[in-house]
């Protein structure tokens, strides 16, 4: 089907926008990316505060949806490339998963690139989902019920923190919710080809996105950065998994799929059509991003609550 009308009129809008360049700087882009200018949805609580990580203290944001404790759990990691994004980017979207799935959502400003080149989002985003099982009667969830989650390069740390969990005996994700994921560094899927130009998520933004966050060209085929090579896909937690017909990640989202399905892993991987990169994150103007959240939303609260 064509673009989705509202998808079309963010791309039309980005037209009139300054793009990524090989010499733009993070700092600008970080300063584009920001939540919509849109009235807050109330949640019941919200608390900013730190957790002791590899490197420092890492920010956190919590927001708690009712007084009944003790809830379940969401970490959340945003997307942004591993170069941009923070708790303010993606707000909008964990305040509808709290409401929507009735857990509280941590969601986790892991170190940037590139003044933090790999694998520091990874260690704070590992050391994140630790914290909370750890500390889990201090922020009144139940540890046995901690799920992760995550948009783009997000959504590439939730799948490798489920990875890294596993094969640290634990503390092992109840599931993780992965949104339009970024799975393969290393490989050109069609997709790429397709859809790099022209819809939000280009293939030099790509390049500028993995040339900020890499050392080397020999990370690319590191599975904590393209976990579609990792060996072992066993005994992961079950997945929900988005992609959008119109965007450039959306065959190595379909593809990390099929190999957790092969690997025995439950797996749901819903695409939607018409929709963009970025789609789920402005669930406030497009309406088949809040369908989505929707979806994910559902899927947790069966693994919560069924």
């Amino acid at each position: 089907m064509p673009v989705d009308p509202q998808a079309q009129l963010i791309l039309d809008q980005l037209k009139h926008m300054p793009q990524i360049g090989p010499d733009t700087k993070p700092t600008k882009v970080r300063q584009t990316y920001a939540r919509l200018p849109l009235p807050e949805e109330p949640v019941h609580a919200i608390v900013n505060r730190t957790i002791p990580g590899p490197a420092g203290d890492i920010p956190v944001r919590i927001y708690t949806p009712s007084d009944q404790t003790p809830l379940p759990a969401l970490v959340y990691y945003h997307g942004g490339g591993w170069v941009i994004g923070d708790l303010d980017s993606h707000d909008d979207l964990c305040r509808f998963l709290a409401n929507q799935t009735g857990c509280s959502v941590i969601s986790v400003d892991y170190r940037l690139a590139p003044e933090h080149k790999f694998p520091a989002a990874v260690d704070d985003a590992f050391a994140a989902l630790q914290w909370v099982h750890a500390h889990a009667e201090d922020i009144a969830i139940d540890r046995d019920r901690i799920a992760v989650a995550g948009d783009s390069a997000g959504g590439n740390l939730a799948a490798v923190v489920s990875i890294l969990a596993r094969d640290a005996g634990g503390p092992i994700p109840a599931a993780q919710v992965l949104i339009y994921p970024a799975t393969a560094a290393h490989e050109t899927f069609p997709s790429r080809l397709q859809f790099g130009e022209g819809f939000l998520l280009t293939e030099s933004s790509m390049r500028w996105f993995a040339g900020h966050y890499l050392n080397d060209a020999a990370e690319l085929t590191d599975f904590r950065v393209s976990p579609l090579v990792a060996d072992n896909l066993q005994h992961l937690p079950p997945a929900f998994i988005i992609t959008g017909e119109y965007d450039p990640l959306r065959d190595e989202g379909e593809a990390y799929a099929a190999r957790l399905k092969e690997a025995g892993v439950p797996v749901t991987c819903n695409r939607y059509d018409g929709m963009i990169h970025d789609f789920v994150r402005l669930l406030r103007v497009i309406q088949k991003g809040r369908s989505a959240a929707q979806d994910a939303a559902d899927f947790l609260k069966q693994v919560f609550f069924a």
